[in-house]
């Protein structure tokens, strides 16, 4: 392939979140903020002996190891979207890192959840003065990652259109008109299909401890208060079942993408009914998200007509997400 063939192919493959870039550097710093915590607690826990302070900053090694992933997927889908390998382009490496996440989060909550269970058999003794105030900077912390996670979720990707029309006496056409219309509709839908798994990800790591702290908050100042210890483990039981429900929907989603499953939100359905409200008939479809913001679709229409291929083309131009469409048109 020559040097104007590649540019072609990575202009054509290129399905990365419009926010991707943004995305990319909001998550280097998060994992500056959390690693620099997380060095204060091993280092302030070592010198002044306190290993609740040593143990939440381990913890925070663990966090920072899951926003790692996600940071080094947005660098990687980045540095290669153009590399012919890639059929279909580099979109999805974030939903596979956000699979690969939400694995590790479910093993996170299946430990929370074991460890909670076990103190209510077994209590230890709990030193308030340490854990909560720990447990209030982890919260800080958490919050303001959030923070700057969060205003990346308000992104959306814009596709563009490439489109690869197959006539039965093998006419080949390509669209690469750009379509930046949003269908008010379907805002639903365009949600669906803009969203970036790879910071959602990210962002359920964060909510998830900041879930945690503020159980522990609430457990450990009950605890002291009115001297219900069940509280403590009770707190953190609660907690692991939010943060497993969490990682459960998001390994769902996820892996829906992966498998190239039919996006939600009624897309197909529509698709259908767009070629179909003439006359014509759509004997296949296939359609599947290609990135955040992009979906690919395979269109086969049988029909009585000789239509031209841009009487279909312009039927779909109303689905701006559509960012690569195969059309083959069979005459009845």
């Amino acid at each position: 392939m020559d040097q104007a063939s590649r540019i072609e192919h990575a202009r054509a493959h290129d399905f990365l979140g419009s926010g991707h870039a943004e995305n990319e550097r909001r998550t280097w710093a998060v994992i500056v903020l959390c690693s620099a915590m997380m060095v204060a607690e091993i280092i302030g826990g070592t010198v002044f002996g306190s290993i609740a302070l040593v143990a939440d900053g381990l913890h925070m090694s663990t966090h920072a190891g899951a926003l790692l992933l996600a940071a080094l997927a947005y660098r990687f889908a980045r540095r290669h979207a153009g590399d012919p390998r890639f059929s279909f382009g580099t979109g999805k490496f974030g939903d596979l890192a956000g699979f690969s996440s939400a694995m590790v989060l479910g093993m996170i909550a299946l430990l929370i959840g074991y460890e909670a269970v076990r103190r209510f058999f077994a209590p230890v003794p709990i030193h308030f003065s340490e854990a909560i105030p720990i447990a209030c900077l982890g919260l800080a912390v958490n919050l303001a990652s959030a923070w700057l996670l969060g205003a990346g979720e308000h992104g959306h990707g814009h596709g563009h259109g490439h489109a690869h029309d197959d006539h039965h006496e093998h006419e080949h056409d390509h669209d690469h008109e750009h379509d930046h219309d949003h269908d008010h509709h379907h805002d639903h839908a365009h949600h669906l299909v803009g969203r970036d798994n790879n910071m959602r990800a990210a962002l359920v790591h964060v909510m998830a401890d900041a879930a945690v702290s503020v159980m522990v908050i609430v457990g450990l100042l009950l605890a002291r208060w009115f001297g219900l210890m069940w509280m403590d483990p009770l707190a953190g039981l609660v907690g692991a079942i939010v943060i497993a429900s969490w990682a459960v929907t998001l390994i769902r989603d996820t892996g829906a993408i992966l498998l190239d499953m039919t996006p939600a939100g009624g897309v197909a359905e529509r698709m259908r009914a767009a070629i179909e409200q003439d006359g014509d008939e759509l004997a296949d479809l296939h359609v599947w998200r290609l990135g955040p913001g992009h979906l690919g679709a395979i269109v086969c229409v049988r029909t009585g007509h000789a239509r031209a291929l841009d009487y279909y083309r312009a039927k779909l131009s109303r689905f701006p997400a559509l960012s690569h469409v195969t059309i083959e048109v069979e005459l009845r």
